[in-house]
Order: C-alpha cells, then structure tokens, then sequence
C-alpha cells in the first residue's frame, strides 16, 4: 500500500509519520520541491514526489492521496491531486465544507475523509474531528492508526465542524491576541492565576506560525463577536457590567 502526502508543511509532516505508522510507503509533494525533498531526506524510507512536468506520476498511482495545505489552496490542491488517487483521498486543511465538496466532485467513486487534528503536531495525542464522506478500508486503517497513537477520533459534519471552529479558534484566537495586544508588562509576583494562564496562552499562540492564524481568521467568522462582546464590557456600568458577567 502506497499513499502521496501533499503539502511539506507541519500537518503534512505530521501525516507523513502516520502513514508510515500504518505501514505505508510514502512520498511527499509540495508547491516548493525542495522543502518536499527536504521533508523525504529527514523522514527514512519517504521520497520526494513532482507534481508538475514530465515526472509527474501517472493517475491512480498511489492507492491514498492525503492533502495537508493552507486553507486558501484547499480547493485547487484537491483537485489536482484526485485523480493521482487510487483508492481513497483524505484531506486535512483545516475547514471542512468545502474541501469534502471539492473531494466530492473530484473523486467520486473513491473513499472520502476530511480529517482535523484539533492540535499542534507536537502535541499529539489530541481530539481529531471526522467527516467520513465515503467510508472503505483504506481510509479506515489510517483512523485505526490514529486510535493507536492514542488519539480521540469524533465523527462530525461539515457543517457543524466549520460552525464550531468560529468559537474554538476564530473567536478565541481573536480574545487571546487582544489581550496580548492590550496587556502592559509587569513584575512576575504581580500575576494572578488567571493573568498568568493568559499571558501563557499569548505565548502558546503567538510561537506559531501567523500565517495559519491569519487563514484561520480569513476562512471562520468570529472575531467580530470578541470585539463586539469587548466593547459592550467597557461600556458597561456598574450594573451593565453585573448583569454581562451573571449572562456569562
């Protein structure tokens, strides 16, 4: 059993390491060749795979093809890597709807899972959200793989995955970066437990990747909530004020 990871990033570089978990030979693509072939150098028994030109691999040439890119690039990534799948396709961009539609028309016939990781790569194991379009063997021994990594699989839609990720990361990326944006600095035997629990959120956030974030913000509605829900707390009088943190 083959499988092709597209995208080099952290996510692919992370399925990389599951596929050969379960027992795959696996090559690596990305829009760069060399952060493709400097990702299948670092991993043993990977190899580095064009997707443009005459090495480009024939249809159908691996039996899973999984797509790991920014959310923007999704689409277009999804269909142009279908028709190299065989058997199964499975995504793990970030949303939800619109990547298990573009599976949908590009790949029909073949398995469809949209899979996402609700954690950083090194911080598996974690909660992983399912969208099992068209289930089949290929693309359940890769969950199987991730059970035994210990990680919690949950079946979802897309629906309401992408609904959800308006709270759990668009509206608490954009509360968690104000506040980083608004607090001053103070001696460390000033914090009280919950500002020193925000202030190591800043920092957790803010030593990824901005660009994620900003995909993150740009795909989920939300953040116009935060700042909504901000401005009704500092216009607050006293009893406004009682009344929002009773409502909370």
């Amino acid at each position: 059993m083959n499988g092709l990871v597209v995208g080099a990033g952290e996510m692919g570089r992370w399925l990389v390491d599951v596929l050969e978990d379960g027992g795959l030979d696996v090559g690596v693509a990305d829009a760069d060749p060399d952060v493709a072939s400097a990702l299948a150098d670092a991993v043993a028994g990977a190899r580095a795979v064009p997707l443009d030109g005459a090495d480009r691999p024939a249809e159908g040439a691996f039996d899973l093809v999984c797509v790991a890119v920014p959310i923007p690039a999704a689409e277009e990534a999804i269909a142009d890597a279908a028709p190299l799948a065989d058997l199964a396709l499975l995504d793990v961009t970030g949303t939800m709807t619109d990547p298990v539609a573009a599976m949908r028309e590009h790949a029909p016939g073949r398995e469809r899972v949209s899979l996402h990781p609700l954690f950083a790569a090194d911080a598996e194991p974690g909660n992983v959200a399912v969208v099992v379009d068209a289930a089949g063997p290929v693309t359940d021994a890769v969950r199987e793989t991730l059970a035994e990594r210990e990680n919690h699989l949950f079946e979802t839609t897309p629906a309401e995955h992408d609904r959800a990720m308006e709270t759990v990361q668009a509206r608490v990326h954009a509360a968690v970066l104000a506040y980083g944006l608004a607090a001053e600095e103070v001696p460390e035997e000033f914090h009280t437990p919950v500002s020193a629990g925000l202030t190591e959120l800043v920092e957790r956030v803010t030593g990824g990747d901005g660009r994620v974030y900003a995909d993150i913000q740009a795909a989920f509605a939300g953040a116009d909530d935060v700042a909504d829900a901000a401005r009704r707390v500092a216009e607050a009088d006293r009893e406004t004020f009682r009344q929002l943190y009773e409502d909370v």
